[in-house]
């Protein structure tokens, strides 16, 4: 059968030394992406999911789309999971005397669903494990907001009532 969705907007995947990107067309499973950071070395782990919600301005939300040019989003995910490993290298944790090559982070996934993504439903879902819990948070904030504001994904609204040509394409940052 052939997709209603672009030919660039293809399900993908990557592995780096610092975790997993993945785009696809199928629900997440969140359980499956903490697992995928999970370490004995960690302390935290933090996790981010963002659903779809069913309003936003007023207007009732009744499914988000999503798409990608997937050859370049993955390859820009995966950049910014290096980048975020890179940026918390060292933490308040470490003394002058511990090892100062000691990662401050483990693992990172971020999985971002493609498609139609119905109100409740995850479309995007980021983990990270660190030894100690605030580079676990830090670095799973900044994940998000630089996928939103780099990763070359869109994203259309359908709202109650309107017609389906009316919904909106928005670049995915900033909601």
């Amino acid at each position: 059968m052939a997709s209603s969705w672009p030919p660039a907007s293809v399900e993908a995947r990557v592995e780096t030394p610092q975790g997993i990107c993945a785009l696809t067309y199928e629900p997440l499973d969140t359980q499956e992406i903490v697992r995928s950071v999970a370490d004995d070395g960690a302390g935290a782990t933090a996790v981010f999911i963002g659903t779809t919600r069913n309003s936003f301005k007023g207007k009732v939300v009744t499914r988000l789309d999503y798409q990608a040019y997937s050859k370049m989003a993955i390859k820009t995910m995966a950049e910014i999971l290096r980048d975020t490993h890179a940026r918390y290298t060292r933490s308040d944790h470490h003394t002058a005397a511990s090892d100062a090559r000691a990662a401050s982070l483990i693992r990172s996934a971020v999985h971002h669903r493609l498609g139609t993504v119905p109100v409740g439903e995850p479309s995007i879902v980021i983990a990270v494990s660190s030894p100690h819990r605030k580079e676990a948070f830090m670095a799973c904030e900044l994940i998000l907001e630089e996928v939103k504001m780099k990763a070359q994904i869109w994203k259309r609204e359908f709202y109650e009532g309107e017609r389906e040509d009316e919904a909106e394409w928005k670049a995915n940052v900033g909601h």
